[in-house]
């Protein structure tokens, strides 16, 4: 673009003088004017109104950034512990035969502790048993003693006890063919009833004569014994046969 002077007709025909600066001022302006119009053009001015862009709205939004970590410090490391590794100790024959020996001793005692405590214990359970029968007897003795002592009872004699029927035994045939004599006696019991239970012949008994006298014992009739008022057994009563040829 070029940037044209324009003289006014006035200004050329005015005297020098003023009229020489008026012309210089004048032709100073209308150089400015057209060298701002000249930059504006260049600069991009339009003498079309510029249009009104919409409001642009910026958004905006808060990051909270997390503190950054500390550095790691390097710690110092500590020092190796060493642990000992136990070593499995020798053991010694003979220290051990002493050990086990002496467990072998500390068991007996206490069995025999034991024993001794068992066989006192008894011994004291005896000596009770024993302190209270003999009370028991001192109670009864002193009972007895105040109890009234009933006439004594005559002793019993077997032999004064005769039967009430009896008959003689049968002599044996063979021994009178051989002309054989003796005794045999024989010995049973006399029942609450009178009668001859279990009788058995005695030593020095023919025997010959075994038979018949236990045969003539069973035909027996006794008396039967009172004793406080109630009848009561005999035994070991005795009778002797006498077998004699006439």
């Amino acid at each position: 673009m070029t940037a044209m002077s324009m003289h006014s007709p006035a200004l050329a025909l005015a005297p020098n003088g003023d009229g020489f600066w008026r012309k210089s001022l004048a032709a100073s302006l209308a150089v400015a004017l057209h060298g701002a119009v000249a930059v504006a053009l260049m600069l991009g001015w339009s003498t079309e109104r510029p249009r009104v862009d919409a409001p642009r709205v910026m958004h905006t939004q808060l990051v909270v950034l997390p503190a950054p970590a500390p550095e790691p410090v390097a710690a110092a490391l500590p020092e190796p512990v060493v642990i000992p590794v136990p070593t499995k100790p020798t053991v010694d024959p003979q220290v051990q035969a002493q050990k086990l020996e002496k467990a072998a001793l500390a068991r007996k005692r206490v069995e025999e502790k034991k024993l001794e405590q068992q066989q006192r214990m008894a011994t004291e359970q005896r000596n009770r048993e024993l302190e209270q029968q003999r009370l028991s007897q001192a109670r009864a003795a002193a009972e007895k003693a105040r109890a009234p002592v009933p006439a004594p009872t005559p002793a019993f004699d077997s032999r004064q006890y005769q039967p009430l029927s009896k008959a003689a035994p049968d002599y044996p045939e063979r021994a009178l063919d051989k002309n054989i004599e003796g005794d045999c006696s024989v010995e049973y019991t006399v029942n609450t009833q009178g009668h001859v239970e279990n009788p058995k012949v005695l030593d020095g008994c023919h025997p010959l004569f075994i038979r018949p006298s236990l045969a003539a014992a069973n035909t027996f009739r006794y008396q039967p014994r009172i004793v406080d008022g109630k009848a009561v057994a005999v035994p070991a009563v005795r009778n002797t046969f006498h077998y004699r040829i006439k």
